[in-house]
């Protein structure tokens, strides 16, 4: 079993690249983000004739839009943040029928934050307390939970190509870093760091500068899972691959697997 999450930064200008990946990786779950199209817009056929028979949609037009695409049955589907007013299309919520047992996955994109001090990064530290409350309502009802997506937060020093120019800028603050600490406080466990894992392990680079060419990147992909799932983590990986093709995502796709 196996479940991905990948910001691929406009769906409709990446689809190629999500059907060229999932042939050679055919993941039972592929949780998108910054899809930047409207459910309407969305490319379903092509996506089931590649074995996404099953696909949850939240989509958004020019900005955010997030989707989980599954080869087995979705229910219970829960579009945003419950008990959070947000016109953004950020957070999408489903419960997997595996083979194994059910499994309730949560696919988000996070808030970026822009700056700290500004009314952006108020409206991140906003909106991450109000997923935590509602990740500890799913939590109680759903023991067996992934949380994956674009988080936007560097969660360790390690997590960054530059930690100490980068500090307390964002993806880096102190705020962002005690918000993803108390993600894991409700029962969640870095997948990728169960591992022992590359230096340097890194999922986004920024298309200036040569970023991907010189490894200047930071790791804000993540994958968590509760305590009803660690046992079953076989695995969490970073493919870089797609990041070197032409005209890529900025954001690589990251990879859980269980068995």
């Amino acid at each position: 079993m196996r479940i991905t999450t990948w910001n691929v930064n406009s769906l409709t200008a990446r689809l190629q690249h999500v059907l060229d990946w999932t042939a050679a990786n055919p993941v039972d779950v592929l949780c998108l983000q910054e899809l930047k199209l409207t459910d309407d817009k969305f490319p379903l056929m092509e996506l089931q004739a590649h074995g996404y028979e099953h696909c949850a949609v939240f989509g958004q037009k020019t900005y955010n839009g997030v989707a989980i695409m599954s080869r087995h049955p979705l229910r219970d589907v829960v579009k945003n943040i419950v008990n959070f007013a947000d016109e953004h299309s950020r957070v999408i919520t489903a419960t997997v029928e595996t083979p194994a047992g059910e499994i309730r996955v949560v696919n988000g994109y996070f808030v970026n934050g822009q700056a700290p001090g500004t009314d952006k990064f108020e409206y991140k530290m906003s909106w991450l307390r109000g997923l935590r409350d509602y990740l500890r309502d799913e939590l109680d009802r759903h023991p067996r939970l992934v949380l994956l997506g674009d988080f936007n937060i560097t969660p360790e020093d390690r997590d960054s190509w530059d930690p100490v120019g980068l500090r307390e800028t964002i993806h880096h603050t102190t705020e962002e870093r005690d918000h993803f600490r108390k993600l894991v406080e409700l029962g969640l466990c870095d997948s990728f760091r169960l591992f022992e894992q590359p230096e340097k392990s890194f999922s986004w680079w920024d298309y200036r500068m040569l970023g991907y060419q010189k490894n200047r990147g930071l790791r804000i992909d993540h994958i968590l899972v509760s305590e009803g799932i660690k046992p079953l983590v076989k695995a969490c990986t970073i493919d870089r691959v797609p990041r070197k093709w032409k005209q890529p995502s900025d954001h690589a796709p990251v990879t859980l697997e269980l068995g």
